[in-house]
């Protein structure tokens, strides 16, 4: 059965590039993040074993989701400046590596990663995402799993891990996230609604709507005025929790698993001072026969 990878670039980008530090080329340019991701990328594919996979960037915020909340996302830094120019030289990696990449301009990676995930789905192809990101929580069925990083267990999450880490379904995550809120993306919550009231109440009376249109059945006082207070912000954090329909103009078979480019990956291998990864991937070369390196 196919299974199809789907790894969540920056998010990986950024974790090697904090994991390694002061790791430079022979011409002294900033190599930390490179060399993080290709081992991390090589971990991923030997302990989850996919017949397809795509790294997928963001292209930016959702235009949508900035009119709705001005200050979406607003309270983020700035990508380190070493971090930078090494994003490009993981893309010459992947396409040395033949490893599909996606990114557009205008298209959070959360909701590019959800078209491709769902499109996978309908062929009933097994999915897992690999990202920390918890409104992917959202995506999970029989067919979609997450990988998260940070779980060391590295285990590939189900209904089971998403209800014991949440309390809900992943069918209610969108809901539970808007009564929340969520200060990676400075999505505000109900006040004084904390990740175990929200279960309680999403347990309780199924859904955001049941539950706006019976605040009169919530028996705390304080709680009830609060809903009653931010209706319309619920409501709206739902659209900006919820992943959106969105154009991925990448064919499933161009993520199939392929041979990489020995030559050019090389040719990387060498520029970046990659010794030990250099050496295995020519000791590769030998065993398998293929063209000798440049």
């Amino acid at each position: 059965m196919e299974r199809l990878l789907i790894i969540d670039g920056h998010a990986y980008a950024y974790r090697a590039f904090y994991a390694i530090r002061e790791l430079h080329s022979p011409s002294g340019q900033p190599t930390n993040a490179i060399y993080g991701f290709i081992k991390m990328a090589a971990k991923l594919r030997v302990s989850l074993k996919p017949t397809h996979w795509i790294v997928v960037w963001d292209g930016g915020l959702s235009a949508e989701r900035v009119a709705a909340l001005p200050e979406y996302k607003a309270q983020r830094p700035e990508m380190p400046e070493l971090l930078k120019p090494q994003l490009d030289e993981i893309g010459d990696y992947l396409s040395a590596s033949h490893i599909a990449s996606f990114c557009q301009t205008g298209i959070e990676a959360d909701d590019a990663i959800a078209c491709i995930a769902r499109r996978a789905e309908t062929m009933n192809w097994m999915v897992i995402v690999a990202s920390s990101d918890k409104d992917f929580m959202q995506l999970v069925s029989p067919r979609v799993g997450l990988f998260n990083p940070h779980d060391k267990t590295e285990t590939v999450w189900t209904d089971e891990q998403v209800r014991a880490k949440t309390g809900v379904e992943p069918s209610q995550i969108v809901d539970w996230l808007s009564l929340t809120g969520d200060s990676v993306d400075n999505i505000p919550g109900v006040p004084g609604v904390g990740p175990k009231t929200a279960a309680d109440l999403l347990r309780q009376f199924g859904s955001i709507e049941k539950l706006l249109n019976r605040l009169d059945e919530v028996k705390s006082e304080k709680l009830r005025g609060a809903l009653h207070e931010v209706k319309e912000t619920v409501r709206r954090n739902r659209h900006l929790v919820q992943l959106h329909d969105v154009a991925c103009d990448v064919s499933l078979e161009e993520m199939a698993v392929k041979i990489p480019d020995a030559g050019r990956l090389g040719g990387l291998y060498s520029r970046w001072g990659f010794k030990t990864l250099l050496a295995e991937l020519k000791e590769t070369v030998s065993r398998e026969h293929q063209p000798a390196l440049i």
